[in-house]
């Protein structure tokens, strides 16, 4: 390797070994570090409720986790990206599609940034959209039912990071590539030919203003670098889109040190209505592509999932005026408008400073064509004239910005590994407290909106080293709540989170719970394998399928003695849960099953498939506790020989005819 190649090397090694140190060195008495009235702060008394809901990446897990402030008590993990074996989710028949993409049957994701749908600007308690990273997808989740209404995939794309972001009044979610890869018709390509042949886009998913169904409106083509994070701009801004951009040196090898080459690397500013316009006037090119879109009927209660086969992309060269490069030190990750939409503020994860831009003066610049010559023909405006400001000297590694209703920023340090809290007007340091440890994300309530609702501001922290009991080789994610009610930030909780949380959201909970679905009607349900009621019980056998229309109430199943399948057959058992009470859902287990259970709501019909193995007799039975007779729900089938002669019966409560015997 060239010499030159490494002159940022030592850079870099310092600060992985200060971090490490920050962290091995762990300062003396932190766990007595809150303040005496803590607890009764973060303290919510039995049979209270918690101000707001946090919904939490999971990160490698591939789920969104749902989160009481200030409690810090974990609600709910809603399945989005990945299979769950606890509530059927991936294993069901009705279920399985919503996992399907141009790939196949793909039963796991990393799911990085929750975003909440707004209406002018601010949360509205409608949908959460997830991003998965790995095969690039977008989730929407229905806030009413707390479940995956909608996942579609996206063409043209490696590693949605840049992921999911929404504009002001919830038209697009936006997603941009982290990994820039080849397109169209030429995919076989040497690596070395990077520069040549790898393509980024940015992507713009329109969204139904009144059902929220999702479609690919329009990609943009862009340069072969990496998009990180964004924002959308908002009131004076509104009608923009910034993006945060690295490695412009396009390296496709030890990212470390070739991506580190340049002082500066970009925000992107693009311009969505002029793309709109663009749109309209036929500009975009159909391009021939392969994705899922996958949808959850919660009137049928189950999935369906169709492969669509082009999208339209604008391609900055023909489309002049929609988007345009800024410079910002040093390897961006974070890019955050302020609630007025006036500031963008970039995070360099190895800048020494905080850039705030102002949007007053990227459109002046724009108009001036203020320009510093351009990057693959899209015009990068000069540094100084679009720069509202820098942040001096604020701590080492900035990643992430969120907003209060103050006027004040707070923003993440992963190496010095705290939160510091700054004014946007004037750019001064006004407090900043230590967390534990290497801080990534962060969340204030309603921050990333017009009217944040402030309060508190949320770590997510990377490495949790002596701050709970040890479970061997890896601890429990961290997350550590703060209030930010008076001039200083004071830590009041410490809690557990699942898999690696990235970005997160909060919401009050009034907003939520007033919608929320207690139990689905039964009258209303369409499913095609529906048992309305115990007189409508059967099973059937359809050649080497035996279908098994169950229902379960407390406590039994109708029916409950099943004979007549045999070595070889697909037993498909229909389970509807007939309770219309709340919280009264039902299991169902069979013993073999390769698969899962099923986790049923009230008035809900869900399927398991499972395939016999070998003969005997199996007991199946409900696995959520739903009454003092919990135990008692069960029954068995019987699996004879493939070839029997034993014909098909069922029952519940009476005694079943004893089957012809076996042939021989």
């Amino acid at each position: 390797m060239k010499l030159r190649k490494l002159k940022y090397l030592p850079i870099l090694l310092g600060l992985f070994s200060l971090a490490m140190c920050m962290n091995a060195c762990k300062p003396k008495g932190i766990q007595t570090a809150v303040s005496g009235d803590a607890a009764v702060k973060a303290y919510v008394p039995p049979g209270k409720y918690d101000e707001f809901y946090n919904f939490v990446s999971g990160g490698f897990s591939g789920q969104m986790a749902v989160y009481g402030l200030p409690s810090g008590r974990l609600f709910r993990v809603i399945p989005v990206f990945s299979v769950d074996p606890e509530k059927g989710y991936g294993y069901s028949e009705e279920t399985k599609p919503m996992l399907n993409t141009s790939h196949g049957f793909v039963p796991w994701d990393d799911l990085h940034h929750p975003a909440l749908s707004v209406t002018d600007g601010v949360h509205d308690g409608r949908w959460a959209f997830g991003n998965a990273n790995n095969t690039p997808r977008i989730a929407r989740l229905d806030l009413k039912t707390f479940r995956t209404a909608e996942i579609i995939e996206i063409p043209n794309s490696g590693g949605n990071h840049s992921s999911p972001f929404v504009t002001e009044n919830t038209e697009y979610v936006v997603a941009g590539t982290r990994f820039s890869v080849p397109m169209g018709d030429k995919q076989d390509v040497a690596i070395s030919t990077y520069k040549e042949n790898f393509r980024g886009t940015v992507s713009f998913i329109s969204i139904d203003k009144n059902d929220g169904a999702m479609k690919i409106a329009f990609q943009i083509l862009l340069p072969g670098i990496n998009f990180d994070l964004a924002r959308a701009g908002k009131g004076k801004s509104h009608g923009w889109f910034f993006f945060s951009c690295y490695n412009s040196e396009r390296a496709n090898t030890l990212l470390e040190v070739n991506a580190s080459q340049k002082d500066k690397d970009f925000i992107m500013a693009v311009n969505w209505k002029k793309a709109e316009e663009y749109l309209a006037q036929g500009k975009g090119m159909k391009k021939a592509v392969k994705y899922a879109h996958n949808t959850y009927s919660e009137q049928t209660h189950s999935a369906t999932s169709k492969i669509e086969t082009e999208v339209i992309v604008l391609d900055p060269k023909d489309c002049p005026d929609m988007v345009y490069f800024m410079p910002c030190p040093k390897s961006p990750h974070g890019c955050d408008t302020d609630p007025t939409g006036e500031y963008i503020v970039g995070s360099g994860k190895l800048a020494a400073m905080i850039p705030v831009f102002s949007f007053t003066k990227i459109q002046e610049a724009i108009a001036a064509k203020n320009f510093d010559g351009d990057y693959e023909g899209i015009p990068v405006l000069k540094y100084e004239a679009v720069l509202h400001g820098e942040v001096k000297k604020p701590g080492l590694g900035p990643l992430h910005t969120e907003f209060d209703d103050k006027g004040n920023a707070y923003t993440s340090f992963f190496v010095s590994s705290e939160i510091v809290k700054w004014r946007v007007s004037d750019l001064q340091v006004l407090d900043r407290v230590p967390t534990y440890y290497s801080i990534g994300h962060l969340c204030v309530p309603g921050g990333p909106t017009k009217k944040p609702w402030g309060k508190y501001v949320i770590a997510y922290n990377k490495i949790t080293k002596d701050r709970y009991l040890p479970t061997g080789p890896e601890l429990t994610q961290s997350a550590q709540l703060y209030s930010i009610d008076g001039d200083k930030m004071k830590l009041l909780l410490d809690f557990p989170t699942i898999g690696e949380p990235h970005y997160a959201e909060a919401i009050p909970a009034e907003l939520i719970s007033k919608n929320s679905v207690k139990v689905f009607k039964i009258e209303e349900n369409k499913n095609p394998y529906v048992t309305m009621g115990e007189k409508n019980a059967k099973v059937e056998r359809k050649g080497n399928e035996v279908h098994v229309y169950m229902t379960s109430i407390r406590s039994h199943f109708v029916p409950d003695n099943i004979e007549g399948v045999k070595l070889g057959d697909a037993v498909y058992f229909h389970v509807t849960n007939l309770e219309q009470d709340w919280d009264v859902p039902h299991g169902f287990a069979v013993k073999g099953a390769n698969n899962a259970e099923l986790l049923i709501m009230p008035g809900e019909t869900q399927t398991l498939l499972w395939k016999p193995d070998r003969i005997g007799v199996f007991p199946m039975y409900c696995t959520d506790f739903c009454s003092a007779l919990h135990q008692e729900m069960q029954g068995y089938i019987r699996v004879s020989p493939a070839g029997s002669n034993v014909p098909i019966t069922f029952s519940t409560g009476k005694k079943v005819e004893a089957a012809a015997p076996v042939a021989k």
